[in-house]
């Protein structure tokens, strides 16, 4: 069986990743895979949308589910905002409308940039100091 070089790649990013690279590449599979839902639907492509709405709950889902719940007051903002992009996403799905996916997209694309700053303020305190 041969193996597949760029999924080979891939496991290996994952495997590897930090917790807060982890979260990144989580939304940044969900926000692909909104993207590909809109253009099947804009191409009429049904099977595709279906495709890439479930694979985007299901990275959802994922965030939701490895919430740490002990963070308090942000963790349960995180929750109840994943469970509404469930909501919309499923009801995305069953209209195939376009308009809730850009909804989620802008949602996603706005937490994606807040964990954005938080990662890369957390990996400048961790970086090895330079001596010139």
């Amino acid at each position: 069986m041969a193996v597949n070089p760029y999924e080979q790649y891939r496991r290996m990013q994952v495997e590897t990743a930090s917790q807060g690279k982890l979260i990144l590449m989580l939304y940044e599979g969900a926000i692909k895979n909104l993207h590909l839902a809109q253009q099947c639907m804009e191409s009429k492509n049904i099977n595709g949308a279906h495709s890439s709405l479930m694979k985007a709950q299901r990275i959802i889902q994922e965030l939701n589910i490895t919430l740490n719940m002990d963070a308090g007051e942000i963790a349960q903002n995180l929750r109840d905002l994943y469970v509404y992009m469930l909501e919309r996403l499923a009801k995305a799905n069953m209209q195939k409308d376009r308009a809730i996916v850009s909804e989620v997209l802008e949602l996603l694309a706005e937490l994606k940039s807040g964990w954005d700053e938080i990662i890369l303020k957390k990996s400048s305190r961790n970086a090895p100091v330079q001596v010139k």
